[in-house]
């Protein structure tokens, strides 16, 4: 793990929702520097923020206040369209449920976020191959989603996720709808990039062998943030 550069930072990190007439405050300032090829584990009771913080770090929601830091870039300074386009750029996310397009090959799941990033077909293709190969699926690229397992739908999140060399993978709950054997193969899958690419990782999970393993834990209650070191895989 190489920690000499920070990745992203948050600052006083705030997030409030409107609940009838009353303001519900889910993140009451959350303060987090994350290094570049960490794996950082998001845990806490359901209901205390969890997703609401990837979702903010993610760009997919704003803060109420508080700043978001990618290097020097505070990104929620940035327009909605060229945000759209950082958050293509240099967050890949992988979910619960993978989200792949059913009518669309393996390969080509990988290769749509870097088509819309601008990149040639030839080059998006090369690199979605790879991509594949490298997560361990060289051979099933043609198959849709729906001729692949759970693990391999998962597995093809993975490279989509990576087509694009983002600064960050930000996950959540990304075995979550895996049986335990399968879903350990992610979790090993998610340790190999980060050992092999220094890939940074930021993932909420409930799996305590998996937080366990991770260089530090956030853990989120009453709005607030407990970050503690992890095993460090």
């Amino acid at each position: 793990m190489n920690t000499s550069e920070i990745c992203l930072r948050t600052l006083d990190l705030r997030k409030s929702y409107l609940s009838g007439r009353e303001e519900l405050q889910v993140l009451k300032g959350i303060d987090l520097d994350i290094s570049t090829g960490e794996v950082i584990s998001i845990v806490g009771a359901s209901g205390t923020g969890k997703t609401t913080l990837l979702n903010l770090i993610g760009t997919l929601d704003r803060p109420t206040s508080g700043t978001v830091l990618y290097g020097d870039k505070d990104v929620f300074k940035l327009t909605d369209n060229d945000l759209a386009k950082f958050r293509n750029y240099d967050i890949g996310f992988i979910f619960q449920f993978h989200h792949l397009l059913p009518e669309f090959s393996a390969i080509e799941n990988v290769m749509m976020p870097a088509l819309i990033s601008g990149k040639k077909s030839e080059q998006a293709l090369e690199l979605a191959s790879s991509l594949l190969g490298i997560v361990g699926l060289e051979g099933r690229e043609k198959h849709k989603p729906s001729e692949l397992s759970g693990g391999e739908q998962q597995r093809v999140a993975v490279a989509r996720a990576l087509v694009n060399n983002p600064r960050v993978v930000l996950a959540d709950e990304p075995t979550g709808n895996l049986d335990r054997k399968t879903g350990e193969s992610v979790h090993e899958l998610i340790w190999k990039l980060n050992r092999e690419m220094n890939q940074t990782f930021v993932i909420v999970t409930h799996n305590e062998s998996l937080s366990e393993r991770s260089n530090r834990i956030i853990r989120l209650a009453d709005g607030k943030a407990e970050i503690m070191k992890g095993a460090g895989q």
